[in-house]
């Protein structure tokens, strides 16, 4: 039975592509094309600016005391906010390829650059997707906090942005709580929630699978592409029932309620001895992460 109506796929390529600012293809930039190609990072920094970086908790979010352009390589806005505890402190902000994924090399050299000089307490880094590897990277900096902020695709839509305002623009989203238990010669995946990390004082407390709507395997990473294996819908209160019940047909409970889990099927260890796990929670924010098995 169809349960959507027509639908599109689209992907984000795993490669970082620079458009050209020509155009219009006659061998010249002009002022206008040019400012064209300033324009994303500057309609990223005004809402940034006006809208913060928060979680999924009203209340945990930054709020910038100031923050203005930098002509940096890899840095485009420097600027401070106030803590919890009342400090100042100093940020950074690098903004990842309108079209394309944030990678591994992105946050190194934006890291680099923000420890110059007077320094950096904390590194936001801006994107629509961010590859696999992203979560062990932002580890390697020490006293430097990194945050991979997820940007709404509102942002690139004019109508769809003035509807969602200055809320659930810039998303910080943990990583995922899980454990992974060997039985036999197969593996198991048991999440457990999502670490939640509080901007506004650089906690990390353990989030309930209640703040998740869903998360998938795959269970045989190659570090390209990823590839769905296995699937599970959790969240509190049944949030599935009601698609259930629109199906209008004759429901096996057993196979339904084995897609409400925390707990994966067995599966074998992977050839390629790496495992990704996505996470998405009831706001769309998503993150992935890959573990060596």
């Amino acid at each position: 039975m169809r349960v959507t109506g027509p639908f599109t796929v689209e992907s984000l390529s795993p490669h970082r592509v620079l458009s050209t600012a020509d155009d219009d293809w006659d061998g010249s930039v002009s002022e206008q094309e040019a400012q064209q190609e300033q324009d994303f990072a500057t309609m990223i920094l005004e809402n940034l600016r006006k809208a913060g970086v928060q979680n999924t908790y009203r209340g945990e979010r930054i709020v910038f005391d100031r923050l203005d352009p930098f002509p940096g390589k890899m840095i485009v806005a420097r600027g401070e906010f106030t803590d919890a505890s009342g400090e100042s402190r100093r940020v950074a902000v690098t903004i990842g390829p309108e079209h394309g994924t944030v990678g591994k090399d992105q946050i190194r050299e934006a890291a680099k650059e923000a420890m110059k000089g007077a320094g950096t307490d904390v590194l936001l880094v801006c994107g629509f997707a961010f590859d696999g590897v992203v979560s062990e990277e932002v580890k390697q900096y020490g006293a430097l906090t990194v945050l991979p902020t997820r940007m709404n695709p509102d942002l690139t839509m004019d109508e769809l942005l003035k509807k969602t305002g200055a809320g659930n623009l810039f998303m910080v989203f943990g990583e995922p709580d899980l454990e992974i238990k060997e039985t036999g010669d197969s593996l198991v995946v048991e999440l457990h929630g999502v670490d939640v990390y509080d901007p506004t004082t650089g906690d990390v407390r353990s989030g309930s699978t209640d703040d998740i709507a869903c998360w998938f395997i795959d269970t045989n990473y190659n570090e390209e592409s990823f590839f769905l294996r296995h699937a599970y819908f959790t969240g509190a209160d049944e949030p599935y029932d009601k698609l259930k019940k629109v199906l209008r047909a004759e429901i096996d409970e057993a196979a339904w309620s084995s897609l409400s889990s925390t707990v994966s099927y067995p599966f074998k260890r992977p050839e390629t001895g790496k495992i990704a796990v996505k996470v998405i929670n009831h706001y769309g924010d998503e993150v992935l992460k890959v573990y060596e098995v």
